[in-house]
């Protein structure tokens, strides 16, 4: 068995400690975390009670220096300094979406990615779901037709991203279109092909906040595709569907269901809530991203899929 690469993490919020903790509990077969950079004093102090977690280093290069594969986890506008400065340095990286505040700087950076042939991979945690690997067993053979997706939240952001909605709360960088929309987006564009937007309609509160209520038209492969979402709808902290053909779903991240004879939808057997499926799904992103390094094939979302997401992402925004 190949030895596992050595992970560095850059920024140590929800997303960095998701992931980090993921790699110690579930993920040592596929990576070994060596290092971890956050400028917030806070921190360290919660690295220091994770069990088994690397020491906290002082600057983000000397994170780069200790890994194999650096993990990016900072605010948007970090992302592509920090994947350069790695990608120069000869590691490997995974990103979080998007990859940048400008789309500009966007196109730019996979660019020269590509042309670097450099290995870079972006966190869509779909790309390893149990739930989506049954969705697309149940749909060997089936004629795509229509798909509908809908996402809703009671506010925005959601209860346990308060912390980061200095940001997740502003028109530039936040947005739920942005951080919960274009996961849809990726899962669409896998199961059925290049996506189209026809039109949209975002609406905006007063002042710099993020949007409300998101509505749009989109072609995949060919298929049509609508998409509702809203802020103030629904009493869940986050609910969302992904319905194909009106027969099969994906529904609140890890529940795949199909519409029975009775009319009633129901659960794959080994269907889990997402509190509990989530470190299986980490689990399969971080074998992935060990495959990734040492340059073999793998699942996870490639630069240039990542970018079309959010080229129809601000796309939608701007409408």
């Amino acid at each position: 068995m190949p030895k596992p690469v050595t992970l560095g993490i850059i920024g140590l919020g929800i997303m960095g400690e998701r992931l980090l903790r993921a790699a110690l509990d579930h993920a040592a077969e596929s990576v070994t975390p060596v290092a971890v950079w956050d400028p917030a004093p806070a921190a360290a102090g919660r690295l220091a009670g994770i069990a088994g977690a690397p020491r906290m280093v002082a600057t983000p290069d000397a994170v780069i220096s200790a890994c194999d594969c650096l993990y990016i986890a900072a605010p948007p506008a970090a992302h592509i300094p920090l994947a350069e400065a790695a990608i120069a340095a000869g590691r490997s990286v995974f990103i979080e979406k998007p990859l940048a505040t400008s789309l500009a700087e966007a196109r730019a950076f996979v660019a020269r990615a590509e042309a670097a042939g450099a290995r870079a991979a972006v966190n869509f945690p779909m790309a390893s779901s149990p739930a989506v690997a049954q969705l697309s067993a149940w749909r060997a053979g089936m004629q795509a037709e229509r798909l509908a997706i809908e996402v809703a939240f009671p506010s925005w952001p959601r209860g346990w991203q308060q912390a980061a909605a200095s940001w997740l709360a502003k028109r530039a960088e936040g947005g739920f279109t942005r951080e919960v929309v274009s996961h849809f987006l990726f899962l669409t564009r896998r199961q059925l092909g290049p996506l189209t937007l026809l039109d949209a309609k975002a609406t905006y509160p007063a002042g710099d906040g993020a949007e409300t209520a998101i509505e749009a038209r989109l072609s995949a492969g060919g298929v049509p595709v609508t998409l509702q979402g809203s802020v103030g709808t629904t009493t869940k902290d986050d609910h969302n569907t992904w319905t194909l053909n009106g027969a099969i779903r994906l529904r609140d991240w890890s529940f795949a269901e199909r519409l029975g004879a009775d009319g009633a939808w129901a659960q794959a057997p080994d269907a889990l809530p997402n509190e509990k499926m989530r470190p299986m799904v980490l689990k399969g992103q971080l074998a992935e991203v060990a495959a990734m390094t040492r340059g073999e094939a793998h699942r996870l979302a490639t630069l240039r899929e990542a970018l079309e997401v959010q080229e129809i992402v601000e796309a939608m925004l701007a409408a």
